[in-house]
């Protein structure tokens, strides 16, 4: 079974009365009367991160992670609570200071607060980021309305280039090889568009899991679909010089996750608003679609041709 089977089979029901649970449908908890906003993941070696052979970007990482389960929310994360397992050469003195040093680092870049946490001992690496912010509203998954138009921030697939360089299954030169590696440690999230997500998006989602699948998040069980067009789907001028060069596709690149921009939905008559707002903010956001009353017609259309979505799911955990 995948772990959303799994929630839905054993625990779903255990939130009946736990309105702020949102059916476990979301990635965050969210106390409406108390204006409380939580959510938390757990990022272990070999799955979430390649190794800990880099700890001070690795902390980075897992941080970024965790407060994009907020901004896309359209919340400001404020506090956050990190608790660590590994044994003595995990967290030996240097690791402890490159850690320490990734962490301040973090909570100055993000104006966020280290709140508390825990450390026990096992053979591999693992972190839980609990991570929490306060306001009115938030921005749900599936909400989404017909005609909606589907965006997306800044560019996808960077990530997935750079993991594949750290496994040695892509080589680069130098600058190249940085740039990659950097995108996959360093997610850069879209904190600018906190404030205003409220304003236009009717759901919103981060893309962790692979743009195709988060998608089918999105939306779940709503009847409706999505329609993407992949020609549209913004990628980097190092992507794209990389692609040339291979010869492959886009699509199997951006559908593979780890890319942490927002996916959201909104009426079109928020077009100009949003166009005018991206330029003001310096903030990337493309149109890439739009959703449709036909449920069960998702659709990836690439130079006018109807691709298989399922050739692009993305990540999953599997049991």
């Amino acid at each position: 079974m995948d772990e959303f089977l799994i929630i839905k089979k054993y625990f779903k029901n255990l939130t009946k009365k736990n309105p702020g649970a949102l059916n476990l449908n979301d990635d965050v908890f969210f106390d409406k009367k108390n204006k409380l906003i939580l959510s938390i993941d757990t990022y272990n070696e070999n799955t979430h991160f390649f190794n800990f052979k880099n700890p001070y970007l690795v902390i980075k990482k897992i941080i970024r992670s965790s407060i994009s389960d907020l901004i896309c929310k359209g919340v400001k994360p404020k506090y956050f609570f990190i608790s660590g397992s590994g044994n003595k050469n995990h967290f030996n003195k240097k690791n402890l200071k490159l850690i320490s040093k990734a962490i301040s680092d973090e909570q100055k870049f993000f104006n966020i607060k280290l709140s508390g946490g825990d450390m026990t001992n096992s053979k591999k690496s693992s972190f839980t980021v609990t991570s929490v912010g306060f306001s009115k509203n938030i921005i749900k998954r599936n909400n989404t309305k017909n005609n909606d138009d589907i965006y997306i921030t800044g560019n996808l697939g960077d990530s997935f280039v750079g993991l594949n360089i750290l496994k040695k299954k892509i080589h680069l030169d130098k600058k190249y090889r940085n740039y990659f590696i950097n995108k996959y440690y360093l997610p850069n999230l879209p904190i600018g568009l906190i404030k205003f997500l409220n304003k236009f998006a009717n759901s919103s989602i981060d893309v962790s899991d692979g743009l195709f699948a988060d998608m089918h998040k999105l939306i779940n069980k709503q009847k409706i679909s999505f329609i993407l067009f992949a020609d549209l789907i913004p990628i980097s001028k190092n992507l794209k010089i990389y692609l040339k060069n291979v010869k492959k596709s886009h699509l199997n690149f951006i559908s593979k996750g780890d890319d942490y921009q927002i996916i959201f939905t909104s009426n079109k008559r928020n077009r100009k608003y949003i166009k005018r707002l991206a330029k003001r903010i310096n903030q990337k956001i493309t149109l890439i679609g739009s959703i449709t009353n036909k449920s069960g017609h998702n659709k990836i259309i690439s130079n006018g041709k109807q691709l298989k979505s399922k050739n692009y799911e993305g990540y999953f955990h599997k049991f």
